[in-house]
């Protein structure tokens, strides 16, 4: 019996392991791989360099994307890869964040509004 018990600890930290570390990493990069695949041309993009530009060319055989960037109008050829964020759409994971923010805020206003009705109830 003390055998099942270790094993039983084990799939726990596993389990833990997986919901804490695992579940989410793969979350963030299947946004992040969606978000590199809706990028059109005309965004303005942020690579993991710090260069802010805008995307002129998309280059499917290549994997790359030719970004303009200041008032110079240098392009850049950069790799799918080095593309860190797009800056003129929302962060998927931000907008679902946002969203669930938004209805804890309006469930908690629905939860004061009705003890508030009740204590005016009982007033009267």
């Amino acid at each position: 019996m003390e055998g099942w018990g270790m094993i039983l600890i084990y799939v726990l930290i596993f389990a833990a392991m997986y919901f804490f570390l695992i579940r989410p990493n793969s979350k963030k990069k299947k946004a992040e791989e969606q978000m590199k695949k809706n990028i059109t041309i005309g965004d303005e993009v942020t690579t993991i360099g710090g260069f802010i530009g805008k995307i002129v060319a998309v280059k499917d055989d290549e994997d790359a994307f030719i970004i303009e960037t200041g008032t110079d109008r240098v392009k850049i050829k950069i790799r799918k890869w080095g593309i860190s964020c797009v800056n003129n759409k929302p962060d998927p994971i931000q907008v679902a964040k946002e969203e669930r923010a938004k209805a804890k805020a309006e469930k908690k206003a629905a939860k004061e509004k009705e003890t508030a009705d009740k204590k005016s109830d009982k007033k009267k």
